[in-house]
């Protein structure tokens, strides 16, 4: 199934397509746009949604607003040119971060900025999660000395004190003024807002919708299974996941959220005996993947035994032996909208913190068999 580009929030569609249309030269320096009530009319959109697509041009510096004149374009000019670092300590070694990155550098806004990534000590390999905590601190001393513009964080999960190193990191990148957008998941645990800019996915939501489909395709005894040391996000996945169980009124005494190491046959066989589950959440595509190889070897067919289901819809869901149902997030306009963030918070520092969640779509295939 070819990957398509899910639609993100409706005012940064037409942000976006206003600032290509701008770049493309269709408006040239100092000319007025259309008014906002022809753009309603053109995009199909509401006032309100219009309004703020115009709002963040203007916070970006291409446009300007003129009480009873009208929306002017701006002088495009580089000497706004900025740099931003990427502070994701396992780039390379988590799956989505690579198309969120492309997402930014794709932006029409990635014009005339740079993305920085930094360079992790020699010392570090990606895969060394032990240390992973002292691979973000490194990154976030290289952007401060460098004096970067803004810094896009995805928090770290699996190092022991995790959640001392994110907040070390934070509380240096404020005390240096740079403002942060954070990726995927917020610093402070549920319910706690937190006070950066965040863009990501509604992850309880996914975990609701992978299980209410596995539901629906007959399966009667499903578990959640996670990786231990998870993220945050995949706390909201399990959440959702007893949400809906809880929706259907299955009992509570058959609800089960699992951790183990998905590619190890001891735990593996373990958890079917005690839980002899017909359909199984995991917590992302990798879990899945990881548990899928597992199966077959133990004589467990997928879908025919039991039912498998991932969130993420990473690049290689598709080419597993069995092609996998999953949820797919957004990733390149996760990248997109992260930096139309970032910009809009360079230049209005006092605006209150913003959290957007982006729509995912339901990619099913075989995975998950055939309805009852």
């Amino acid at each position: 199934m070819p990957r398509t580009r899910t639609p993100s929030s409706k005012h940064h569609a037409v942000y976006s397509t206003l600032l290509r249309e701008i770049q493309d030269g269709r408006w040239k320096e100092g000319e007025r746009l259309p008014s906002e009530a022809a753009l309603v009319e053109r995009f199909g959109h509401s006032r309100i949604t219009v309004g703020r697509a115009l709002r963040d041009l203007v916070a970006a510096g291409v446009i300007n607003r003129r009480a009873g004149s009208g929306t002017f374009v701006e002088r495009q000019s580089h000497d706004g040119a900025r740099s931003f670092g990427l502070l994701i300590a396992d780039l390379g070694d988590t799956d989505i971060y690579e198309s969120i990155s492309r997402g930014m550098m794709a932006s029409p806004l990635a014009f005339e900025h740079a993305l920085v990534r930094g360079s992790a000590p020699a010392n570090l390999t990606p895969g060394d999660t032990a240390r992973r905590d002292e691979r973000a601190w490194q990154l976030c001393r290289q952007y401060i000395d460098r004096r970067v513009d803004g810094v896009f964080f995805a928090p770290v999960t699996v190092a022991p004190d995790a959640a001392d190193v994110n907040h070390r990191i934070v509380r240096a990148l404020d005390e240096a003024t740079i403002p942060v957008v954070l990726l995927d998941r917020p610093i402070t645990p549920y319910p706690d807002p937190g006070y950066h800019d965040l863009v990501g996915i509604d992850n309880r939501r996914a975990g609701y919708v992978m299980t209410e489909h596995l539901i629906q395709r007959g399966a009667r005894r499903v578990i959640f299974v996670r990786q231990p040391h998870s993220a945050p996000t995949v706390d909201a996945r399990e959440s959702g996941y007893r949400q809906a169980m809880n929706a259907r009124q299955i009992p509570f005494e058959q609800v089960h959220g699992v951790r183990l190491d998905p590619a190890n046959p001891a735990a593996v066989r373990a958890m079917l005996r005690t839980y002899e589950p017909d359909g199984i959440v995991c917590a992302n595509d990798r879990t899945a993947g990881r548990l899928m190889h597992t199966l077959k070897p133990l004589g467990v067919r997928v879908p025919a035994d039991v039912r498998l289901v991932g969130i993420d819809d990473v690049e290689y869901a598709s080419l597993l032996p069995v092609p996998l149902t999953t949820y797919r997030q957004p990733t390149e306009q996760i990248g997109e909208v992260a930096l139309s963030m970032m910009l809009t918070r360079v230049a209005q520092p006092d605006l209150p913190a913003r959290d957007t969640r982006l729509r995912c779509q339901l990619v099913i295939r075989e995975s998950c068999g055939r309805p009852s």
